[in-house]
C-alpha cells in the first residue's frame, strides 16, 4: 500500500500549489483569494523511487462556499482546522504542515500545531507516528529565508524554507518525507480473489456485502455516509476463497464533507488499489451521475477489472425496453470502459444477486488469461492486412511481432519500426482487435510499443 500524506494548514498557504509540485501537474486550481480549493484532491508522486498518496485539504472556509475573506480568530474556523488536522492524524501515514513565510506565525499556526503535537503517539523505537513536517511556504527571497527562526516556537522541529511555486527547497522536502516512510513490506500470501464494493453513497454497498455474506455483518443505513471504514469480508463460493472489500461511499468532488468522509473517500480508493476486479454499484433511481463516472475512471487508472451492478433495480417502474435504454445510457456515460458487463440487481430484494459472484469470478479469470504468441500475432496482421496504420509525413508503421508479457492486468508488448508512428486510435483499434478474438471480458488492456532496435 502506498503511504498517504496529508497537506494541511490555514487557508491561503499555499497547500494546492505545493500539491501540484508533488503530483506534477496543475490538478488542484490555484488562487490569490482565500478558500478556493473547496474539495479535497487527491494525487500520486514518486521520489527516489518511491511512490505515495498526496492528499490537498483545501482552505477552510466557515461561510461554507463564500469568498468572504476569513478571520483567523474566529471560531468557527478553529474548529474546522481542528477537525482537519484531527483526520489528518488519524488517516495519514505523515502530515506536512504549511504555514506562510510572508504572515509569519499566526494563532491558527499554533492551534493547529497543539494539535498535532497532542495527537501524536509515540512508538517503541522513541519516533512518533505519524511525522509531522513544519514547512514555511513563499520564501523565495533570502531575507524570507532567513527569517523562519521564529517557527521553532511551533515546536515541531526544524521548519523547512521553500517556495512551492518556483520549486525551491521541495527537493529536501521530498528527501525528508520518503525518509520516513516504513520499508516497504513484501505483500504476504493471499491467493484471494480481491473484490472491492464501491460506488456513491448511499448506492448500496453495505446491503450488498450482507446479501453477499449472508448475514448482518454491516450496518444498513438510508442515511448517506454511514459506513466511515473499509471493511474486508472472507467467504468461500464454489470452492474459491473471495475477500470482499465494503468501502465508505464517494462523493463527486466538491461534494465531500469535511473532516472523517473526505480520508474515507481516500479509503475506499486505498480498497481499488489492492483489489482484482471493482464491483461499481450504481444507483438505478438517481441514473448515472458524475460521481459514478469519477469512480470509473480512478478503476480504469488503477488498472482493475470491473463489473458495473445497476441496484435498487426493483423500485423502478420498467417497461420491455427500460433495461436497454439504461445500458444505453451507461454505455454512452462510461465510454472509456465499454468491456465492463452490466448487472441489474436489488441488493435489498436478492433479485439476480445469484449472478454477482459468478459474473466477477469470470471476469477475474479473463483477467489472468495469457494469448499465446502465434494467436497475437495473426490478430495483430490481420488488423494491419484489414486497416493499414495511416502514414505520416510519408512514413508508413509497420508492425513486427507481438507478445503477451504479464497478465493481471493483460499486457501487450508490440515491436514496430518507430513507436513515435503509432497513433492512439489506431491503439485503440488494436485494443477492440484482441477484444474481438478473446474478450477479457470486464478488464482493461494494455498495449505498449517499442522499436525493435530498443
Amino acid at each position: 500500500m502506498k503511504p498517504i500524506v496529508a497537506l494541511v494548514g490555514r487557508p491561503n498557504v499555499g497547500k494546492s500549489a505545493l500539491f501540484n509540485r508533488f503530483v506534477g501537474e496543475r490538478v488542484a486550481i490555484v488562487d490569490d483569494v482565500p478558500g478556493t480549493t473547496r474539495d479535497r484532491l487527491f494525487g500520486e508522486s514518486e521520489w527516489n523511487g518511491r511512490s505515495f498518496h498526496v492528499v490537498d485539504t483545501g482552505g477552510i472556509d466557515p461561510t461554507h462556499g463564500g469568498r468572504t475573506p476569513l478571520s483567523t480568530g474566529s471560531v468557527d474556523f478553529i474548529q474546522q482546522i481542528r477537525n482537519q488536522s484531527l483526520s489528518a492524524v488519524r488517516e495519514a501515514d505523515t502530515v506536512i504542515f504549511v504555514t506562510d513565510g510572508e504572515t509569519g506565525v499566526t494563532d491558527a499556526d499554533r492551534e493547529v500545531a497543539e494539535i498535532l503535537r497532542r495527537s501524536q503517539k509515540k512508538q517503541s523505537d522513541g519516533t512518533y507516528m505519524p511525522p509531522i513536517f513544519l514547512v514555511v511556504n513563499k520564501c523565495e527571497s533570502q531575507s524570507r529565508r532567513d527569517q523562519i527562526g521564529e517557527f521553532y516556537e511551533l515546536g515541531l522541529g526544524d521548519p523547512f524554507a521553500i517556495s512551492a511555486l518556483h520549486g525551491t527547497g521541495t527537493g529536501d522536502i521530498l528527501d525528508a518525507l520518503v525518509n520516513s516512510f516504513p520499508e516497504q513490506k513484501e505483500n504476504e500470501e493471499d491467493d484471494s480473489v480481491k473484490l472491492s464494493i464501491v460506488g456513491k453513497p448511499n448506492a448500496g454497498k453495505s446491503s450488498l456485502l450482507n446479501q453477499l455474506v449472508g448475514e448482518e455483518r454491516v450496518i444498513v443505513s438510508p442515511i448517506a455516509g454511514t459506513t466511515r471504514d473499509s471493511i474486508d469480508e472472507k467467504i468461500t463460493f464454489d470452492g474459491i476463497e473471495i475477500t470482499l472489500i465494503d468501502t465508505a461511499g464517494i462523493r463527486r468532488r466538491g461534494k465531500i464533507e469535511p473532516g472523517v468522509e473526505q480520508y474515507s473517500v481516500l479509503r475506499s480508493f486505498k480498497s481499488i488499489e489492492r483489489s482484482d476486479v471493482a464491483l461499481l454499484m450504481i444507483d438505478a433511481t438517481t441514473g448515472i451521475t458524475s460521481q459514478d463516472a469519477h469512480i470509473a475512471g480512478f478503476i480504469l487508472e488503477e488498472w482493475k477489472s470491473c463489473v458495473v451492478l445497476v441496484n435498487k433495480w426493483d423500485a423502478l417502474e420498467k417497461d420491455n425496453t427500460t433495461m436497454d435504454d439504461y445500458t444505453t445510457i451507461i454505455r454512452r456515460e462510461l465510454n472509456f470502459m465499454d468491456y465492463v458487463p452490466i448487472l441489474y440487481i436489488s441488493a435489498k430484494t436478492g433479485q439476480r444477486m445469484d449472478q454477482v459472484l459468478p459474473m466477477a469470478l469470470r471476469v477475474q479469470e479473463e483477467r489472468l488469461a495469457r494469448l499465446s504468441t502465434s494467436t497475437l500475432n495473426q490478430i495483430i496482421h490481420k488488423a494491419q492486412d484489414n486497416h493499414p496504420h495511416p502514414t505520416h509525413a510519408g512514413r508508413a508503421l509497420k508492425m513486427y511481432y507481438g507478445t503477451q508479457v504479464r497478465s493481471d492486468p493483460p499486457t501487450f508488448l508490440i515491436y514496430v519500426n518507430t513507436p513515435s508512428l503509432m497513433h492512439f486510435t489506431y491503439m485503440r483499434y488494436l485494443e477492440n482487435q484482441i477484444r474481438a478474438a478473446y474478450g477479457f471480458l470486464g478488464t482493461p488492456i494494455r498495449i505498449v510499443i517499442k522499436g525493435r532496435r530498443e
